[in-house]
């Protein structure tokens, strides 16, 4: 595999076929992504059931993440034709009822206390704008239509001013991660994060549950922006939700915002993904548009882990050719745009992983300084490869590990690709083995230079202090 950015495909109906998904694979989609904001329990099991038998069948690691659904804000069904009209008064209740032009039932019973009066309330993605006048603080806002509108059954609710007293996991959340992590998932999708502490109640769930499922921190607040250092920190991933954050936040800021969490998650180490509308018209049309090629392309420049599909591959007409469509503009960025490569940041001294930060660092360096083709790591906790991946080499990132969990979870890490070994009988028996491999399935061939890092003794498996430069 030359492309180095990956792809994230949110598996639905138009391709939970074994026979799609296993298109998807071919073509080069390198995570599944389960969105349990929809399906049953017993469609995602199937899903993940058929995805493992086709990495078997293919000699695969496709990575899959289970996105929760999060506190998700809606009003409830509305009569036809409800037509909320500018200047006019609109109450939303916790009771309840059938929705007019007058009032409508909203799912978040706590609503009337947690707003205050001035703040905004934005429905149906933002379509229809309210500002809470006054509340009874028991089961009723009264609320001014800012920007009118039609208001249907079931839209979505954003409540960009309130801080919300929801807690980050909803009832059906906790369900959803049960059997998520009962599913053996590699991430985990946390919606709505306001807080580092979301992701540390989260992870201490997954910790109790005794899996190794690794936490995204879906950005879609302004909260999340406001606590987005911390944030990046405790997350293991960073997903740029654009839909939600662009409703809750001026539009124009987003832009900006998705440059600015980029270049933080790469300092950071931290797999970055960037969602939301990336191909949206090819739900119905066989190409995509202009302005839609140049986001995908500008993430891809941007040094973007991931790049994700939901509708495009869940319900659209065309799923592989959205996919064939993202690897063409993938490649041709990536042959043609330098600036992607070589952010090399030299370790800070006096902390807990120097030596490993600094042979990362030294690797990618002179693999630059000798065109390597290939650097190879071996590692247990996977910790080397997404240092070593944050850096954006120019040369493909082998990963080598006996670790199985690792092969398939680091496939949403740029660069990276991963093979199984577990045969560690000493430092120059595993290179020369390794070599050998990389040789036979034609990755490396006579005459290229290759870096290993590895740790010493290599039987131990603890941190990386080694750095060699062959050839082949």
């Amino acid at each position: 595999m030359n492309r180095k950015t990956k792809i994230v495909a949110t598996i639905g109906p138009a391709t939970s076929s074994k026979e799609q998904l296993k298109q998807l694979i071919l073509r080069g989609v390198n995570v599944c992504r389960l969105n349990f904001s929809h399906g049953k329990h017993e469609d995602h099991k199937k899903v993940v059931e058929l995805v493992r038998e086709l990495d078997e069948e293919l000699e695969t690691h496709t990575a899959l993440m289970a996105d929760l659904q999060g506190p998700k804000l809606r009003v409830g069904e509305m009569k036809e034709n409800s037509e909320l009209k500018e200047g006019e008064s609109f109450k939303l209740v916790n009771r309840e009822i059938l929705g007019t032009n007058k009032e409508a039932y909203m799912n978040y019973g706590q609503l009337p206390t947690d707003v205050k009066p001035g703040e905004q309330i934005l429905l149906d993605d933002g379509k229809l704008r309210l500002e809470v006048v006054k509340s009874n603080e028991v089961d009723e806002v009264e609320t001014k239509v800012l920007v009118g509108g039609v208001l249907s059954s079931n839209k979505g609710v954003n409540l960009p001013n309130t801080l919300i007293s929801l807690p980050s996991l909803t009832e059906k959340d906790e369900a959803d991660l049960d059997s998520a992590l009962e599913l053996g998932v590699d991430w985990i999708g946390l919606s709505f994060v306001r807080s580092a502490r979301d992701i540390i109640e989260l992870k201490s769930i997954i910790k109790k549950e005794h899996s190794l499922a690794r936490v995204v921190a879906k950005i879609e607040k302004p909260q999340a922006i406001e606590n987005i250092d911390d944030i990046i920190m405790v997350a293991d991933a960073v997903m740029v939700a654009r839909g939600d954050l662009g409703v809750e936040i001026p539009m124009q800021q987003v832009p900006v915002l998705q440059k600015q969490i980029v270049q933080k998650c790469m300092a950071h180490a931290k797999p970055v993904i960037i969602a939301t509308q990336m191909m949206e018209t090819m739900i119905d049309n066989p190409v995509p548009t202009r302005a839609e090629v140049s986001d995908v392309g500008n993430a891809v420049m941007d040094g973007v882990d991931a790049v994700m599909l939901s509708g495009e591959t869940s319900v659209g007409k065309h799923p592989l050719k959205v996919i064939d469509c993202m690897v063409k503009i993938i490649e041709e960025v990536e042959e043609g745009y330098e600036a992607l490569y070589h952010h090399e940041r030299i370790p800070e001294k006096n902390q807990e992983r120097f030596i490993t930060d600094s042979i990362c660092f030294n690797a990618c360096r002179l693999a630059n300084r000798v065109d390597a083709k290939g650097i190879i790591t071996m590692t247990h906790s996977g910790y080397t490869a997404f240092k070593i991946s944050s850096q954006r080499p120019l040369a493909p990132i082998f990963v080598f590990s006996g670790n199985k969990f690792l092969l398939s979870m680091m496939n949403m890490v740029w660069g990276v690709e991963c093979f199984y070994y577990d045969k560690m009988v000493s430092t120059d028996h595993t290179i020369a083995d390794i070599k050998y491999m990389l040789k036979k399935d034609r990755h490396v061939k006579d005459g290229d230079i290759i870096l290993n890092t590895a740790s010493i003794p290599i039987e131990e498996k603890g941190s990386t202090n080694m750095l060699k430069l062959s050839y082949i």
